[in-house]
């Protein structure tokens, strides 16, 4: 196993968070202030302004079948790959039923290419691919170091302040995770203690990130679940100044606009558009719920796909993935092309694919939530091998081709 000393401590916090979240999805829909036809409304978004297309192939729209190829299924074994880390191993704490692994997502106009990891790494050689943003683009970072192991020597990451680097000599490549979650500068911004009860966010502050990023040829950013807390403090001036302003703020969505209106104009203003290609992905849907709100029952214990044709998640938030992808449709207006992976539907669809309770918890449940696996069960992240390695896959195809 490789010298990684990459840390998460996504604590019990978040899903309390997300608890909350759900409890408020809950009470609105029970008010009518959601709309009972929401899976059709998102179906439509979907349909109209979400695709994801390369070479005319629409790979956000398919199903998901048993790969039948036993040889290249999975692609990588979770206690072979060098770069695993505990939030992600769940065969490692004791997950058995091993088809969450043997799932491909299938499009319904074409195939999506399988990832030839030195094909990949030539397309990277002397670059640099930053994935910026949370913890669940640390899932599809991960996931990115296994699929791609076989083709490099290096067996080790290292890091500098909140950006850890593979650096693949024989490419002299860089592929690199840079811990974001709110993209702006915030009190959560260590990577290994941001258990931060009020959160609070420089809205209008994104330089101290973005000079560690600003120079990357490929950048995958994502932020979405950590806006969901129902009250964030707004703040206007530096953390060290008694002048600054804050506000309590309670609408996610208007938080959401405002930062990625900060994020736009720093990459208007400071990429260099002849050499970035930038990438923003979907919201990574979280199974709270089962497919209705009148099925409570989580992620755990499941161990199939969704099948149900046109399916949505009742949590899955329209207007957050609307707000993103008018950020990025602006930008393109603007003459700076930004790709928007739009993977929500076909991660929507593997509520069996979560870690559940088999992953290390770095701050272990409370003794009466042991009793109760449903209670603590991380239905917000994803198994390795697992749905982030399709996400690359997208990935791959834009880059590759």
């Amino acid at each position: 196993m490789a010298n990684l000393k990459v840390k998460s401590h996504f604590s019990a916090t978040f899903f309390v968070i997300l608890l909350t979240v759900s409890a408020l999805f809950l009470l609105s829909a029970k008010r009518g202030t959601i709309s009972t036809n929401v899976e059709l409304g998102l179906r439509r978004y979907e349909k109209r302004e979400n695709s994801i297309r390369s070479d005319s192939c629409d790979f956000s729209s398919g199903k998901w079948v048993v790969d039948r190829d036993s040889e290249s299924s999975p692609v990588y074994r979770e206690f072979e790959c060098s770069f695993m880390i505990d939030d992600y191993a769940c065969e490692k704490y004791g997950r058995r039923d091993f088809m969450y692994q043997k799932w491909k997502w299938q499009p319904n106009e074409c195939d999506l290419p399988r990832i030839n990891a030195t094909a990949f790494m030539e397309k990277l050689r002397g670059k640099t691919l930053i994935f910026v943003g949370d913890s669940l683009n640390k899932n599809q970072w991960i996931s990115l170091l296994c699929l791609i192991e076989s083709s490099v020597s290096t067996k080790s990451v290292t890091r500098k302040d909140n950006l850890y680097t593979l650096y693949a000599t024989e490419f002299d490549a860089t592929i690199g995770f840079y811990w974001s979650p709110l993209l702006v500068e915030s009190n959560c911004d260590n990577p290994e203690t941001h258990r931060i009860k009020d959160r609070v966010i420089r809205i209008s502050s994104i330089e101290k990130h973005a000079r560690y990023w600003s120079d990357a040829d490929i950048l995958v950013f994502d932020s979405f679940s950590w806006w969901l807390e129902p009250t964030m403090t707004v703040m206007w001036g530096s953390f060290d100044s008694p002048y600054s302003i804050k506000r309590r703020v309670q609408m996610p969505h208007r938080r959401y606009e405002m930062v990625l209106e900060t994020w736009s104009q720093w990459l208007e203003i400071n990429i260099n558009r002849t050499k970035t290609r930038l990438f923003f992905r979907s919201l990574s849907p979280f199974h709270l719920y089962g497919e209705s709100w009148e099925e409570p029952t989580n992620c755990y214990n499941v161990t199939e796909p969704i099948r149900k044709s046109g399916y949505w998640g009742i949590m899955t938030d329209v207007e957050m993935m609307r707000a993103s992808k008018l950020a990025v449709d602006k930008l393109a207006a603007r003459g700076l092309r930004i790709e928007y992976l739009n993977v929500t539907h076909l991660s929507d669809l593997r509520r069996d694919a979560h870690p559940s309770i088999y992953r290390k918890f770095h701050q272990p449940p409370p003794e009466e939530q042991m009793a109760d696996p449903t209670s603590y069960a991380d239905c917000a992240h994803w198994c390795l091998p697992g749905v982030p390695d399709v996400w690359n896959q997208i990935l791959y195809s834009y880059i590759v081709n």
